[in-house]
């Protein structure tokens, strides 16, 4: 879990709140420096070229990074010494926890897959369940992250909850359902779900926005008229985790890191330094 908010402590952070994301040195420098007013020698042509990338707008940019502010209200206090011995039952109440909060979409994650090479993509989607087996995502076999999952079954998840200032992280294998648990999962979503499903071709090459507003109106009649429609490349996958990190954010920076790991059968756990 990287470090959260504040490029900049304020004097007071307790009560003045936190400014910008804080990361690692590496990113502050780059961030400190006057590196991004202008094109290094040597460096990617779009950089350069790219409107707006003169020095007056990378310096306003910067200054738009430095003055946001987050973490600026109460967060909820966490004591690991109280955490249970696995981390589903604390995921579930963080996910409820941050629901009853306000937090928008609290089941959307970001996914982490790598294709054949090792190269890495990632991207935003919804949280189907998290039980036993682990936790539950879907998509198209055909779609990138599904080609992905084929060649290398592992993945990482990580979901943040600003209102609370709370994030979580899973990595671990990842299991493809079998055509019954991956229809059922998809049947017991909504229609526009399942219209989206039946639409397909999902991560190939779009020719217009006409070519799919046609597809998706099909689409759309076809879920209201066949609720239980087939959509045979819909696959439901399982993340079994062998880490989860909970992460509690502090606005004087005294984060709490709790980090699960899976060994010889068992759950161990440990604190990390934020």
């Amino acid at each position: 879990m990287t470090d959260h908010p504040g490029h900049q402590d304020p004097p007071d952070a307790a009560s003045t709140g936190a400014t910008a994301h804080d990361s690692d040195a590496t990113d502050s420098a780059a961030h400190d420096s006057d590196a991004t007013d202008s094109a290094a020698p040597g460096s990617d042509a779009r950089d350069s070229a790219a409107p707006g990338s003169d020095a007056a707008d990378a310096r306003a940019f910067r200054e738009l990074l430095r003055g946001l502010r987050v973490w600026d209200i109460e967060l909820p206090s966490f004591d690991p010494a109280t955490a249970p011995d696995e981390p589903l039952p604390l995921f579930r109440q963080w996910l409820r926890e941050a629901a009853e909060a306000g937090v928008p979409e609290p089941h959307t994650m970001t996914l982490a897959t790598a294709d054949a090479s090792g190269d890495p993509s990632v991207r935003t989607l919804m949280l189907h369940d998290a039980d036993g087996q682990g936790w539950h995502f879907a998509s198209h076999r055909g779609s990138r992250k599904g080609r992905e999952l084929a060649v290398r079954p592992r993945a990482a998840l990580g979901f943040y909850w600003a209102g609370v200032g709370r994030q979580v992280r899973v990595r671990g294998s990842v299991t493809a359902a079998g055509p019954e648990e991956s229809a059922a999962d998809l049947h017991r979503r909504s229609t526009g779900a399942l219209a989206a499903g039946l639409v397909g071709r999902q991560s190939e090459v779009l020719g217009s926005a006409e070519e799919l507003a046609r597809a998706s109106d099909a689409a759309w009649e076809r879920a209201r008229r066949e609720p239980e429609a087939p959509v045979p490349s819909w696959t439901l996958y399982v993340l079994r985790a062998e880490e989860v990190e909970f992460f509690q954010g502090d606005a004087q920076r005294r984060h709490i890191r709790l980090n699960y790991r899976y060994e010889d059968g068992r759950w161990v756990r440990e604190l990390l330094w934020p």
